[in-house]
């Protein structure tokens, strides 16, 4: 009751700041398994996501977010776990793995769970080429998935700004993919790459960008 009340309140915050315009949100199915495909651009889209919906959303947190014993530090875990968000270590061999599980788990019991295909997030503004986990996590756990694009988000949060700052942005729902076709196919590589395909397209026409087909890198990765 209290997380549901917070989260009232922080949806409410969130709209007042960015004054959002939000299409298709009717799109996203009130039960079962489903799975929202974001695009990135900003830090803040796994968090705006699920406040534009009534339907709970689960994604991914840093676990350091959950373990602070300061006062802020608490209230920072409060905040974490009223909008959706699900703490896991990501500095470890397994942290791909322990992620996808963790997904899984959300989907298996009906629930809805935020993904950024792309696994990073974009510094050029453009989209690039989705990893294959929303496929494997759709085709194993039998989930539709639901394009989602976030435009404008860039300007709430520039590149190397900690705090966001007011501006309008926009959130589009696609409509539902099925892949139920390729049941039982999950293991095959090519199958999912064509699953990851079909929803990377299924952003692009959302969002507009430009599609650029590898794999986005920061300047200083390897």
């Amino acid at each position: 009751m209290f997380y549901r009340a917070l989260r009232a309140v922080l949806s409410l915050v969130t709209r007042m700041f960015l004054r959002p315009v939000v299409e298709g949100a009717d799109r996203v199915p009130a039960h079962g398994p489903v799975i929202l495909a974001i695009n990135h651009l900003a830090v803040i889209d796994s968090f705006v996501v699920p406040m534009m919906l009534s339907r709970k959303v689960a994604f991914l947190a840093k676990a350091e977010y959950f373990e602070g014993r300061s006062p802020r530090g608490r209230m920072t875990a409060v905040l974490f776990r009223a909008l959706g968000a699900i703490p896991v270590q990501r500095d470890n061999s397994r942290a791909a793995l322990a992620s996808l599980e963790v997904a899984g788990a959300v989907l298996d019991k009906g629930g809805a769970f935020a993904i950024h295909p792309e696994g990073t997030r974009s510094l050029d503004g453009k989209l690039h080429r989705g990893r294959t986990g929303v496929a494997q996590l759709a085709l194993e756990h039998k989930a539709l998935v639901v394009p989602v694009a976030v435009i404008g988000t860039d300007k709430v949060q520039p590149t190397g700004k900690k705090m966001p700052r007011p501006h309008r942005i926009t959130v589009r729902f696609g409509e539902p993919l099925d892949f139920s076709r390729y049941d039982g196919m999950a293991n095959s590589l090519p199958i999912r790459r064509a699953v990851t395909d079909e929803v990377m397209y299924s952003i692009l026409e959302l969002s507009g960008q430009e599609y650029v087909d590898s794999y986005h890198k920061r300047p200083n990765a390897a």
